[in-house]
């Protein structure tokens, strides 16, 4: 089985919000997901004003672009013989697309976060060693299902990792934003999630370490005392 990788990920994503830079087929795009029901290009083209022909092709590049949906209902309502061919009606994609410069995973950390929260008010643990603990099970994980190179992997996941001497430092931090405002929860839960990642993908030469700095994740890679 292949899989995109990131960068292919990235790609087709970046594609997809720059389609949507041309006037008429964003047009287009936000008229389809305003309505409750799927639209046909001859209803698409007559809401915008359009030849169905020019109507049709926008429609097509954003299905192709995974920006909307393609599906196939009989607008008559019969079925069977004689009832006619199903009408191309066009939704909005349940795909999300998203693209963040520098790479960001703020899903990640809310959903963290709300395990946290839950578990926390369930069993009356404290919410932060909560927390630890579901980080550094979910790095496990990671590790152990992305079994390769430890600089892939961290760049697969937004650290852009460089080397620096023998550690590994990790130029960008893809909580940021909630790091900055909250800087012990979030650095403390992206500490264990990288211990976890490490231990998961069995590196046991290099330890993950708090290392705060300006420009910089707050945690550092470097070789195990």
């Amino acid at each position: 089985m292949f899989v995109d990788t990131p960068e292919e990920v990235r790609d087709a994503d970046v594609s997809a919000i720059a389609s949507l830079d041309e006037p008429t087929r964003r047009r287009l795009y936000d008229h389809v997901v305003r309505q409750s029901a799927p639209v046909s290009r001859d209803e698409a083209a007559a809401a915008i004003g359009l030849a169905r022909k020019t109507a049709a092709f926008h429609l097509d590049r954003l299905a192709d672009e995974s920006l909307l949906d393609v599906v196939y209902e009989r607008r008559s309502g019969r079925s069977g013989p004689g009832a006619g061919r199903p009408a191309k009606l066009y939704r909005r994609s349940a795909k999300e697309v998203a693209v963040s410069l520098p790479d960001r995973r703020y899903e990640l950390a809310g959903r963290l976060l709300a395990q946290a929260v839950e578990e926390s008010d369930a069993t009356g643990e404290p919410v932060r060693a909560v927390l630890h603990r579901k980080a550094e099970e979910l790095g496990t994980q990671l590790g152990e299902q992305n079994r390769t190179d430890l600089f892939e992997l961290l760049e697969r996941y937004g650290f852009e990792p460089r080397h620096e001497d023998d550690a590994i430092v990790l130029g960008n931090c893809p909580f940021h934003a909630l790091a900055r405002e909250h800087t012990q929860t979030v650095c403390g839960m992206n500490l264990h999630l990288l211990r976890g990642v490490l231990g998961g993908i069995d590196e046991t030469g290099t330890e993950a370490r708090p290392a705060p700095g300006p420009g910089h994740c707050c945690v550092r890679l470097q070789p195990t005392a």
